[in-house]
């Protein structure tokens, strides 16, 4: 899945959720192309943590139009502890399965999930 956001833009992000039972990382909701940006920031939960790539589009300094794949690892200050715990163990090994990804971003709250962060990371 994550080879067909990578190589053929078949999605636009997809997020994953650790199953705490079994410790497997599972593809929690995947978005077509067209989704938007906003689309991808309603489906991170407010309280949860969650693993997600998606594909950036933005303008660079030139005016291009360039897209970045950005690992996200959204860890929400509010989410509970034991839950923190296990995604920022597991990161690193999922982290380095998703050969290609661009850049990370690691965010605690909405502010950290803006356009605003995503563009700082890519100029």
């Amino acid at each position: 899945m994550f080879m067909n956001l990578k190589t053929r833009r078949t999605y636009r992000y997809i997020i994953f959720k650790i199953d705490e039972q079994t410790g497997m990382v599972k593809v929690e909701k995947e978005a077509g192309p067209k989704a938007t940006f906003e689309e991808f920031q309603e489906n991170l939960p407010e309280a949860e943590c969650r693993y997600a790539v998606i594909d950036y589009p933005f303008k660079d300094k030139e005016g291009c139009q360039k897209t970045k794949i950005f690992f996200v690892s959204w860890s929400p200050e509010i989410s509970k502890v034991k839950s923190k715990m296990l995604y920022a163990s597991s990161k690193e090994k999922f982290r380095r399965e998703l050969d290609g990804v661009h850049l990370e971003l690691q965010a605690t709250d909405d502010s950290e999930i803006d356009t605003q962060a995503f563009l700082d990371k890519c100029m």
